[in-house]
């Protein structure tokens, strides 16, 4: 636990324990259990509440001790440097109950987007069949506005509730949540989404399979998902594909260290063999550089890159 007095994080764990269950404490964690790239130093606690009112308290205790909290879900498109992250990491992956309420679906942060998808299918309600591949929580769906193949989560967004970094839980409608391309309020705002509630419309149970389908063999053919990786690593430019560029600049299949930039998808970087944090973020800095030089065009990150360095 470097950056710290011992003292300090040792009165900081005792004060966890007496707000949430020790067993929901883990010290030193190793973070690439818990990303989608496999990679990832240690945190200082990693803390997975299982109430809100926990959220807010360990939120509190930290603002109290003065260290930072860092909220991670399904850790799927984001990439945690190899030093590690210093402070609470909060792990929000046991918010993950699931209601339906007639037409809508009222999901906790930590449930998987697949499975809200999967849920609106199963009580034959259409508008999240897009959703049904996106490997992300609902928090972080909400967080960057996930979408896929024309849909968007601010097409069936009804509202969140939401904490900020004091503690206190509130709610936004979908105007405030400010979603657009890769963005919302949340991520200005710095808050975190504790729950979300979609407007659905009801609809023919098999047409509404067919979709999802149709779009899992979509994304089955298109996407390396037999390797770890970030998700699509870059934003779509104005008039371009970033895939597209990538490919053209003659980079696919470049390696270094252990991730590789994918053969099958150009706009994303697989770990092969063993890749670091650093690999990856020495890769983007390369395609970056090289699409930069053959095209002309600045490509922007998508993924989130958080964490201290070695």
């Amino acid at each position: 636990m470097k950056g710290r007095n011992p003292v300090t994080l040792n009165n900081l764990y005792d004060s966890l324990t007496q707000v949430i269950p020790a067993a929901l404490i883990k010290v030193d964690e190793p973070l690439k259990k818990y990303t989608y790239t496999k990679t990832g130093g240690n945190a200082d606690f990693y803390v997975s509440p299982v109430r809100y009112e926990d959220v807010s308290a360990v939120m509190k205790l930290a603002q109290d001790y003065d260290v930072p909290v860092t909220f991670l879900g399904n850790g799927s498109n984001i990439i945690i440097r190899d030093g590690g992250i210093r402070g609470i990491v909060l792990s929000l992956l046991n918010l993950k109950d699931i209601q339906v309420e007639y037409n809508q679906i009222i999901a906790g942060s930590g449930a998987a987007i697949i499975d809200v998808s999967t849920t609106a299918r199963d009580h034959h309600l259409t508008g999240l069949e897009f959703a049904c591949g996106i490997p992300g929580s609902v928090g972080g769906a909400i967080f960057m506005n996930a979408g896929a193949y024309g849909g968007e989560i601010k097409d069936c967004i009804d509202h969140a509730k939401v904490i900020d970094e004091n503690g206190e839980m509130f709610t936004l409608d979908k105007e405030a949540l400010a979603l657009d391309y890769r963005t919302s309020a949340i991520q200005k705002r710095h808050l975190v989404v504790l729950e979300a509630t979609f407007n659905l419309e009801r609809g023919d149970v098999n047409l509404i399979q067919a979709k999802m389908a149709e779009l899992t063999q979509r994304r089955e053919d298109k996407q390396p998902l037999e390797y770890p990786s970030c998700g699509s690593v870059f934003r779509r430019p104005p008039g371009h594909f970033a895939g597209q560029l990538i490919q053209e600049a003659g980079l696919q299949g470049h390696r270094i260290g252990g991730v590789e930039v994918s053969k099958k998808h150009a706009g994303f970087i697989v770990n092969v063999d063993h890749g670091t944090a650093t690999d990856y973020e020495n890769m983007i800095s390369h395609v970056r550089d090289t699409v930069l030089a053959h095209a002309g065009v600045e490509l922007q990150p998508e993924v989130r890159i958080i964490g201290e360095y070695i």
